[in-house]
């Protein structure tokens, strides 16, 4: 089963052996392709390169390292990488969906989605938000662009 990410997606996580556990609303999905692979073939669904938004992201936001990625751009469905995004252990996490999160310890971060799943990520809480953040900074300049179209 190929997956697309799509509005109802929370996060992809790394499971053994090049699979991945996506979560969505009320569902959890093992896809037999790494979290990495589903962000290609995502990107080429919806017209483009993995390379080609993360360049694009890196010009627009000046970063050089786990730039957060436009998957699709009519309804500015960002993902944000919680490590480097070829890193085994990377977790892709859907920017919309975060409603909350929360300091469990020095490497440890609870994120609460908008339709309160939570989930563990093993990076800690300064991490976490400065990827927010930097993946919030798309956002709003990606919107601010189009309201001057």
């Amino acid at each position: 089963m190929e997956y697309e990410i799509n509005k109802g997606t929370l996060a992809i996580m790394p499971n053994e052996n090049e699979s991945s556990l996506v979560y969505e609303d009320e569902d959890r999905f093992l896809i037999e392709q790494s979290p990495f692979q589903i962000m290609e073939e995502s990107c080429r669904y919806f017209g483009s390169t993995y390379e080609g938004r993360k360049d694009s992201a890196r010009f627009i936001l000046g970063a050089e390292y786990k730039v957060p990625v436009i998957v699709e751009d009519t309804d500015n469905l960002i993902v944000f990488p919680t490590t480097s995004p070829k890193s085994d252990d990377c977790i892709w996490i859907s920017l919309k969906r975060v409603k909350n999160f929360e300091r469990i310890d020095n490497s440890n971060t609870k994120v609460i989605f908008d339709n309160n799943k939570e989930i563990i990520v093993p990076v800690s809480y300064r991490t976490l938000e400065n990827q927010i953040s930097r993946a919030s900074r798309l956002d709003f300049m990606m919107r601010k662009r189009k309201s001057n179209l």
